[in-house]
């Protein structure tokens, strides 16, 4: 069975405002979870729904939610997202970081006491609208084990960045081998993983993603993955006020609060150079790469699967469909209305 971008984005609506979430946040639930699923991140789209609602269902997703600026200066702002909606919180603190990028040049945004926000580059898209350069870093629950260890004790820790151009320039990627997401999603489908993704909780390869989930999840490029994740670790933990390493729950674990941080960054090429010259020169660059041989520019792949999931829907698996439709059984919503 599929289900049509505008449908997606319906249900997911009508889901959160029958729970009580306001039109804002379930409206940016949402346009967060469908880019995700037309991106092909479907680990992080329609599929990481059904944690939102029991998160909902917990208490640890606030309804009533709203951030808190706890300190500020031109550039630099952090925020405790007082247990809201992490896409909600997130946008919020990417158009801070816009705003000062625009009057200062720079803006830098830390964010603790949030949720899980779905994909990275969601929000750094929201940079390369307003014309402006977007990273985004992140920290989750332990999934990587250092490098000679069997122990998980940093996340899977993505890094997003989004460059400004006439054609969509952007990288949005997991520090491990694989994102959670995509081993929760190969669980749900009795999938087995490829070879090279996870380790058990013995520090044996495995492709059982039960075994993975109770293990470690492989850094990739070994030490140079390792590293980043563990550089992503300090900057959006200690910087920001969040917790990090085995202290960092319910990114995973819905029913956990969650402890995780985020730093959103903003560059305004304005204040370098002729932003039209840049954006020229940026495109220079693309077609040189293109003309290179049978390859691709960070953001093609994703421009390619936006247009033919656009067209052709996207696949809901028997097992997600069981989750939708209790879901929606409780709220009183026929959720077959919303399938082809």
């Amino acid at each position: 069975m599929k289900i049509t971008k505008e449908n997606e984005i319906s249900l997911v609506k009508k889901i959160l405002t029958k729970l009580g979430a306001s039109e804002k946040d379930s409206e940016l639930v949402a346009e967060a979870t469908i880019d995700a699923d037309l991106k092909g991140f479907t680990s992080h789209g329609l599929g990481r729904f059904p944690q939102y609602i029991t998160s909902i269902d917990c208490g640890t997703i606030n309804l009533d939610d709203d951030i808190t600026i706890e300190k500020e200066t031109p550039a630099i702002a952090l925020i405790n997202g007082n247990s809201g909606f992490g896409q909600a919180v997130a946008y919020k603190a990417m158009k801070l970081a816009i705003k000062k990028a625009k009057e200062v040049g720079i803006g830098c945004v830390g964010v603790h006491n949030s949720n899980h926000f779905g994909v990275t580059g969601f929000y750094s898209d929201l940079a390369i609208r307003d014309g402006v350069i977007g990273i985004v870093l992140a920290n989750t629950d332990p999934a990587i084990a250092p490098l000679g260890a069997s122990k998980p004790l940093l996340g899977t820790n993505p890094i997003a960045i989004g460059i400004p151009s006439d054609t969509y320039i952007a990288v949005d990627m997991a520090t491990s081998a694989t994102a959670r997401g995509k081993i929760l999603e190969a669980k749900r489908k009795n999938q087995e993983l490829p070879e090279g993704w996870a380790l058990d909780e013995n520090g044996n390869p495995t492709t059982n993603p039960e075994k993975a989930l109770n293990g470690s999840i492989l850094p990739f490029g070994a030490h140079k993955g390792y590293a980043l994740a563990f550089m992503i670790e300090l900057l959006t933990g200690p910087l920001v006020g969040a917790s990090w390493g085995k202290e960092v729950t319910g990114t995973a674990d819905p029913t956990k609060d969650c402890t995780k941080g985020d730093l959103y960054i903003a560059i305004d090429p304005s204040k370098f150079n002729d932003p039209q010259k840049i954006k020229k020169e940026n495109e220079e660059f693309c077609q040189e790469v293109r003309d290179a041989g049978d390859t691709f520019v960070p953001g093609d792949l994703e421009v390619k699967r936006i247009a033919e999931n656009e067209s052709n829907g996207m696949e809901i698996d028997e097992n997600l469909y069981k989750q939708l439709k209790k879901i929606c059984s409780d709220l009183d919503i026929e959720i077959d209305e919303y399938l082809e």
